[in-house]
């Protein structure tokens, strides 16, 4: 006889998905505006780079003192927080008219990618361990809100202007936040950690899991989340598209990674993540060293980089599957703190490689060298590291 499931597991587990994507989309706010901001400014590819990648990076840091909150309040309370502290940045960044002010908020915009943190160890205590792949890669999805900030927020500023536009979602957010505190509710198992979160966080850095994990989700969560704010910018640059237009095609890119982690969750149950891993981490090196060719749009090149976003995505869904097998549930949520942020800041610092290498080659080619061997030394890594896991 199957196990009984709790009630409410599929409606909390869509809840959690619906304000991940939310976050997501106000997270991702600036990286479909980046030429018009360009223009307006006068910014320099660096300056732009810049721009594009500093909301990541406190949307990477932050998730380690909010994957530890979450362990102590729970994933209810912390999503409607999340909601509410970004309506700030948000607001503030759709009335800056300045490249510093567009810096300073841009940095607090972060707070909205933090959310990923939460839902995390919110979604796997509502699920047993021989579901949490599957159950985390669904969540994972939520990144698709990238997908809806690259397709919709360009037109959206078309329609209704900027300032209109970042007043709108500033009411979502309101709303999803409220939506959670009313709806939303904590696994029926879940327990508030009562350890202080600076000793859980020591305990924490002190699994290797932690740092193995971190690894490998700072290459392919970081190069989704490189690709996803960056590529509008490098689309324009190389291939001469259109605001619109690149916003269209980063939409794509992001959907095909959308749709790829939660197959990444639900492969690494049925055949473990270490395969999983293993082919998306492959994948990676050969699609970055086809795309250092600068092949002509759209084929190859979408087609090649359609491939990088499955690839990339099988890879976000196999690093958690792995994070549940290798590491307790009560301590989940720290780990994922910690491995959260360096997949976040594994997609800060490409942006601006690649904006540096634009100023000084005129070209992306060395940038999409250096993906290929960062992606060949994680899947080195995870062939000598965890050979036995899959089969343990």
């Amino acid at each position: 006889m199957s196990e009984e499931r709790p009630a409410g597991q599929t409606a909390n587990l869509a809840l959690a998905t619906a304000a991940f994507a939310l976050t997501f989309w106000a997270w991702n706010l600036i990286g479909p505006l980046s030429s018009s901001y360009s223009k307006q400014l006068g910014l320099s590819p660096t300056q732009t780079s810049a721009l594009v990648a500093v909301p990541v990076l406190v949307g990477s840091l932050g998730r380690i003192p909010v994957g530890a909150l979450t362990d102590k309040v729970g994933g209810r309370l912390m999503f409607a927080v999340i909601c509410f502290v970004s309506i700030v940045p948000v607001l503030l960044v759709g009335w800056a008219g300045s490249f510093g002010a567009l810096l300073l908020w841009g940095f607090v915009l972060g707070v909205a990618g933090t959310s990923f943190a939460v839902g995390i160890p919110f979604v796997s205590a509502w699920y047993e361990p021989a579901r949490r792949g599957m159950a985390t890669g669904v969540f994972g999805a939520g990144m698709g809100g990238t997908a809806l900030s690259a397709f919709l927020t360009p037109r959206l500023v078309e329609w209704l202007g900027r300032g209109a536009t970042h007043v709108a979602m500033a009411v979502t957010l309101a709303a999803m936040g409220v939506i959670m505190l009313l709806f939303s509710r904590n696994a029926p198992g879940w327990q508030p950690m009562t350890e202080p979160a600076l000793p859980r966080m020591r305990a924490a850095t002190k699994i290797k899991a932690t740092w193995q994990c971190a690894f490998l989700y700072a290459v392919a969560f970081g190069g989704f989340v490189a690709f996803s704010t960056y590529l509008p910018t490098l689309l324009e640059t190389t291939y001469h598209f259109t605001q619109t237009g690149a916003g269209l095609r980063t939409a794509g890119f992001s959907i095909a990674a959308v749709l790829a982690r939660p197959l990444g969750g639900v492969l690494s149950d049925r055949v473990g993540p270490v395969r999983v891993l293993t082919v998306s981490f492959a994948g990676v090196v050969v699609m970055a060293l086809l795309l250092s060719l600068n092949p002509p749009a759209e084929l190859p090149a979408g087609a090649e980089y359609v491939l990088m976003a499955v690839f990339l995505g099988l890879g976000t869904g196999g690093v958690f599957a792995l994070v549940a097998q290798l590491v307790e549930p009560t301590r989940v949520g720290t780990v994922t703190g910690l491995v959260g942020a360096s997949g976040g800041l594994g997609g800060y610092f490409p942006p601006l490689v690649m904006g540096a290498v634009l100023a000084l080659t005129g070209t992306y080619t060395i940038g999409y060298l250096l993906l290929a061997v960062t992606a060949f030394i994680a899947l080195a890594y995870t062939w000598t590291a965890f050979r036995t896991t899959d089969r343990r």
